[in-house]
């Protein structure tokens, strides 16, 4: 089955690669100069960056990590607009953060 693969507009792409690659842990797996875009992956989320006006209802990545609260407080401390912690009956952990641009990604942790 392909991966789906979430596209986020960024204004700057070298930025953007370093805030998904140095902040949310993607490695970049294809990257197109010329014509202004990449591909990065984390686990099973594949995001593509292109650069341009980011839009305010583009998709939103969904990202698995072991503990939203850890990952939370060291992208806070990095700097980074993190959302607040939301836990859903106990049964899962949601925090929504964002990249320089304001585009949403939501980190998830199942309980």
């Amino acid at each position: 089955m392909a991966a789906l693969t979430v596209w986020y507009h960024v204004r700057d792409l070298k930025a953007g690669r370093a805030f998904y690659t140095g902040k949310l842990g993607f490695t970049e797996t294809f990257l197109d100069l010329d014509g202004r875009w990449a591909k990065l992956e984390r686990g099973p989320t594949e995001i593509g960056l292109a650069e341009g006006e980011p839009q305010a209802d583009g998709g939103v990545a969904h990202v698995d990590v072991p503990d939203v609260k850890a990952v939370a407080e060291q992208l806070r401390n990095a700097g980074v607009e993190v959302g607040v912690v939301l836990e859903l009956h106990g049964e899962m952990r949601l925090l929504d953060v964002f990249d320089p641009d304001g585009n949403r990604v939501q980190l998830a942790q199942e309980l």
